[in-house]
C-alpha cells in the first residue's frame, strides 16, 4: 500500500501540449491514495488531456508528472492495470452481439494482458463488478438493449474488473437524462466509500 503522506499522482510545473500547441501549462497538483477529485471546465479546457496524461499517454514537454512513483512515459504494464478508466459515452450499436457479462470480462485484460485467457476467477471477478454496480441480474442481457445509465454503470463495472487502485471517469454523465445523472454520481461516490479508491472525476457540468 502506498504511503499514506506520499502523493500517488504528482504534477509538478507539468506543461503538456503538441508542436506549437499547450493545452496545459504550468500544473502543480498533489492527489493522495483515497481521494476523490474533481475537475470541472468548459469543454476545450484541457481536461482530455489531464486525463491522458494520468493515463500515462501523455509526457510532459515542461515540468514532471509521477504517477505511482513513476514518471508517467515509463509507466510498465503492471502499474497501467492499477488504472481503470471510463472514456466518454459513445453510441452503443443496439445490434452488436455482446451481453453485459462480456463486457465487465473485457476489463480483465488490462489485468491479465492480452495474450492471457480468463479463467473462472476472472469470471467470478467480473461479477462481483457487475454486483458492485447493482448490474448482476442484468449479466445474461444484450448490452445494446440497456437504457444509457444502464449501459454506463456496465462500462464502470468494466473499470472495476480491473481492480484499480484510482479509477478516471472522464464525462460520465454525457448523454444521459438527469436523473440518470444524479444516479450515476450517487453510484460513483458509492465505490469511493465503499471500495476507498482514488477517483478522478472530470466534468464540464455541476450536478
Amino acid at each position: 500500500m502506498s504511503d499514506p503522506q506520499e502523493p500517488i499522482i504528482r504534477f509538478d510545473h507539468a506543461s503538456f501540449g503538441f508542436p506549437g500547441l499547450i493545452a496545459l501549462s504550468d500544473i502543480s497538483l498533489a492527489i493522495y491514495e483515497g481521494e476523490f477529485v474533481g475537475v470541472i471546465g468548459p469543454n476545450g479546457s484541457g481536461k482530455t488531456t489531464l486525463c491522458r496524461a494520468v493515463l500515462g499517454l501523455l509526457a510532459p514537454v515542461q515540468g514532471h508528472l509521477h504517477i505511482f512513483d513513476c514518471a508517467c512515459d515509463k509507466l510498465r504494464c503492471y502499474h497501467r492495470a492499477k488504472i481503470g478508466y471510463l472514456p466518454q459515452k459513445g453510441v452503443v450499436d443496439r445490434n452488436f452481439p455482446v451481453t453485459v457479462l462480456e463486457t465487465v470480462m473485457m476489463g480483465r485484460y488490462g489485468a491479465l494482458g492480452l495474450f492471457k485467457r480468463p479463467g473462472l476467477a476472472d469470471h467470478a471477478i467480473a461479477l462481483e463488478a457487475l454486483t458492485q454496480v447493482g448490474m448482476e441480474t442484468h449479466k445474461n442481457d444484450a448490452l445494446g438493449l440497456l437504457s444509457g445509465g444502464q449501459q454506463q454503470r456496465v462500462f464502470i463495472a468494466r473499470a472495476l474488473a480491473q481492480q484499480p487502485k484510482v479509477l478516471i471517469l472522464d464525462e460520465p454523465t454525457t448523454g444521459l437524462d438527469i436523473t440518470a445523472q444524479h444516479n450515476v454520481i450517487e453510484l460513483v461516490q458509492h465505490l469511493h466509500d465503499e471500495l476507498k479508491l482514488t477517483i478522478l472525476l472530470i466534468t464540464h457540468d455541476i450536478i
